[in-house]
């Protein structure tokens, strides 16, 4: 089935105003999965930690998003979809890393 210029037009647009944006995961359901994972703290302090963490990152990552190259942010962000967790801490050091290996 051919596709029309004008929908290849709209998809791309659609892309890019994505990637435009710090992505929304649902902390709080991918902290209580990695709590029921781990063992040590409490499941109340876990929890805070955990969420306590992912808004520092998501913040961090508010200020690095619009530095970063839409293909670091299409790669990293496509590496959170994988397991059904993501988490700004992790999609967070993929950007690093990945800038830092950018460098000379």
């Amino acid at each position: 089935m051919p596709i029309s210029i004008s929908m290849m037009i709209l998809s791309s647009q659609l892309v890019v105003t994505v990637a435009d944006n710090v992505p929304k995961f649902d902390i709080a359901r991918s902290c209580k999965l990695d709590v029921a994972a781990t063992a040590g703290l409490t499941v109340d302090q876990s929890l805070k930690s955990c969420i306590n963490d992912e808004q520092k990152a998501r913040q961090q990552l508010g200020a690095l998003w619009s530095k970063m190259s839409a293909p670091q942010k299409a790669s990293c962000t496509a590496q959170e979809a994988v397991g059904g967790t993501p988490s700004y801490v992790s999609l967070l050091t993929c950007l690093q890393m990945d800038q830092w290996a950018r460098k000379p």
